[in-house]
């Protein structure tokens, strides 16, 4: 048994996975350490703090699994250099320390609160307090650092397939003040509870396959009425492929001209991933299109091999156009009607997904309903489903779910 003294200098004397410090757990218990030869005020306070954070992560009673977590996603050399495959060509005395460091964190998760509070210099002053003091139990780290004799082997393995950092902890991003930023609650949407539509679906699964899978495949427009759940396929995708290595990033609109600082922070990851851009169009005076034009095809920032754009749009050429533009006082018409066409046309595949009729719709409730466990009878519900259809200004799929949403309620 080694002392709380012997596990502040272990800790602080981290390199690699120095990172981790700076993380709530980790942070919580270094702050907890160190007050071994502090005042009584101090060391209490640290205390609970320690055993709040662990309670806000649910791991008070297995510290070894949050602090080998919080290691497993920090970002540093030997995590970069593994995600690129490229961890056996790193120094000796890189490897050396991610080793080192890796017994560490193991010492350190095993030191139990009871040698904490009998190594406290001020432990007679702290009187029955001591023995109030909540208790947190060590449990079993994660699976990558459960072996000791291979954890830089399976340390390796892990980020090759999932990458590094947020890569690895979250699957779906937003671009935002010039940074990937994770999103910490996305829609949860899985595909099988998405009703209808199987073939346009269909064919955006097979591409999304197609480019995992390192084959040929085209950037995606999904265009038509809106509540068709062209945003849900995407998402849904997201959610039924993130572990097999796939990611998202959803880009605003006027957020394009940045397409090049995105490419830089993905392009050499070993992830594959989808540009999100929702509800795309343009009104005819909006030359912000040519931006989004260059991205696709065109700019000197090329596409990566391991990023395909996905965009949602209630128009089939993305930018409005009114019959004025066709008869405007422009000389040659026919280049700039030609020139507005020219964004779709960059988009390798157009998918359509339009506003079902009677018959679908009537179809999606019905499915909705015995997936819901709705009982009632088939006529009286397609006369509900199809008066709220009227009702709502028309028959879609987010019609049909807010319907079997409202009978539940």
């Amino acid at each position: 048994m080694y002392s709380t003294k012997e596990a502040v200098l272990l800790m602080s004397s981290l390199s690699i996975y120095k990172g981790i410090l700076q993380r709530s757990v980790a942070k919580a218990y270094y702050r907890l350490l160190c007050a071994y030869d502090r005042d009584i005020v101090e060391f209490s306070n640290a205390w609970g703090e320690f055993f709040s954070v662990l309670c806000d992560k649910g791991c008070s009673e297995s510290f070894a699994a949050a602090l080998t977590e919080t290691a497993l996603f920090d970002e540093n050399a030997f995590s970069r250099a593994s995600s690129a495959g490229l961890e056996k060509k790193l120094p000796s005395s890189v490897l050396n320390a991610v080793r080192r460091d890796v017994y560490a964190i193991r010492k350190l998760y095993s030191l139990s609160p009871e040698t904490i509070l009998n190594d406290y210099q001020y432990r007679d002053e702290l009187g029955s307090i001591a023995e109030n003091l909540p208790r947190w139990k060590t449990g079993k780290p994660i699976s990558e650092f459960a072996d000791e004799e291979d954890t830089l082997d399976r340390l390796a393995e892990f980020h090759k397939r999932n990458g590094c950092g947020i890569f690895a902890r979250y699957r779906a991003f937003i671009w935002r003040d010039g940074d990937v930023q994770p999103v910490l609650h996305p829609d949860d949407i899985k595909l099988s509870s998405l009703k209808g539509y199987d073939i346009p679906r269909n064919t955006v699964v097979k591409n999304t396959l197609a480019f995992m899978k390192n084959i040929d495949s085209n950037n995606c427009l999904l265009y038509g009425d809106r509540g068709t759940g062209k945003s849900s396929t995407i998402k849904a995708i997201l959610n039924e492929y993130y572990k097999d290595g796939l990611r998202m990033v959803e880009v605003p609109k006027d957020r394009l001209a940045e397409f090049p600082l995105l490419v830089d922070k993905i392009a050499a990851l070993p992830l594959k991933f989808i540009i999100f851009i929702d509800d795309l169009s343009f009104a005819g005076e909006d030359k912000s299109y040519a931006q989004l034009k260059a991205v696709l095809e065109g700019g000197l920032a090329a596409r990566p091999q391991n990023t395909l754009i996905y965009a949602t749009s209630n128009r089939r050429h993305i930018i409005k156009e009114n019959f004025s533009d066709r008869e405007g006082d422009d000389m040659h018409r026919n280049d700039s009607i030609q020139e507005s066409l020219s964004l779709s046309d960059r988009f390798g595949m157009s998918v359509n997904f339009s506003k079902p009729d009677k018959e679908q719709y009537l179809e999606i409730v019905k499915s909705l309903a015995k997936e819901n466990h709705i009982e009632m009878g088939i006529d009286e519900l397609c006369a509900a489903a199809e008066k709220w259809a009227i009702q709502r200004g028309g028959r879609s799929p987010r019609a049909a779910k807010q319907f079997i949403a409202f009978i539940q309620a």
